[in-house]
């Protein structure tokens, strides 16, 4: 955070009041108030951003999500969800009452299926398709990727190619009467299960349960978070969301449970 003399805030200190307003659903003035409150139980000579300077920072703030790994990553998992924006203003919910059809936001994630920590994350509007994201979830990522698991949603020619990129095996479900494509194509074989009736197995034998792993962490997002954005500019949700990521990636940081 800041000196009481009013010294510039970091990144960080904008991160943090972000997470805090995430976790406890906060308003901005209200999450103002509890993080002074808490310095002044700790009793140390620090302030909090005051909400304006909260909101404003909140368009450029860069949060570094990431948990410091090395190494091959096995097998990642892909998934979309949308997220609700909240808070339309007093004035104008006065002036022109509430509006019937909420604005949602779409939060693409991919996540580690062994750390379960979200390795890349974007946000679009929702009508953005999951397809068109994915070279902006994995081309940021400089660590190898054996593995990619998606949705049906994902089967087109351009993921598979931005896949075949990155040196990723593709496990993404055909669609419904999908064709098969170029003699020795990786996605024939899912094809020919999905023909042939055997689509369950083939999701079973290639490891394409993990992909559970990713709704899993929209779960977790969910639940830690309320999945609700209430920051009105766009760039702002966009930290919003950020921070909320990051929040998540600390939670599992601490420790995962023991599965028996």
């Amino acid at each position: 955070m800041s000196s009481i003399n009013g010294a510039h805030h970091s990144d960080t200190a904008i991160e943090t009041a972000l997470m805090i307003k995430g976790v406890f659903s906060l308003p901005l003035r209200a999450l103002q108030g509890f993080i002074d409150s808490i310095f002044e139980l700790l009793d140390v000579p620090l302030t909090s951003p005051d909400y304006i300077c909260i909101s404003k920072r909140s368009k450029t703030v860069q949060v570094k999500y990431r948990n410091k790994s090395k190494g091959a990553i096995r097998h990642i998992a892909i998934d979309s969800t949308g997220l609700k924006v909240f808070g339309e203003g007093e004035w104008k919910v006065k002036k022109h009452g509430a509006e019937k059809r909420r604005t949602w936001r779409k939060l693409h994630l991919a996540v580690d299926v062994e750390t379960h920590e979200a390795i890349s994350a974007e946000v679009s509007l929702v009508s953005v398709g999951d397809n068109e994201v994915l070279p902006t979830l994995l081309n940021p990522l400089r660590r190898k990727i054996h593995t990619v698991s998606a949705d049906g949603a994902y089967d087109t020619k351009s993921c598979h190619e931005t896949l075949k990129n990155k040196g990723c095996t593709p496990l993404i479900p055909p669609r419904k009467n999908a064709a098969l494509w170029e003699d020795g194509h990786p996605r024939n074989e899912a094809v020919e299960a999905l023909k042939n009736g055997t689509i369950t197995e083939w999701k079973s034998e290639s490891g394409y349960h993990y992909r559970s792993i990713s709704e899993t962490a929209m779960s977790r997002y969910k639940g830690l978070t309320s999945g609700k954005l209430s920051l009105r500019c766009y760039n702002a949700q966009v930290g919003e969301i950020m921070a909320n990521v990051k929040a998540i990636n600390k939670v599992i940081g601490l420790g995962m449970p023991v599965r028996s």
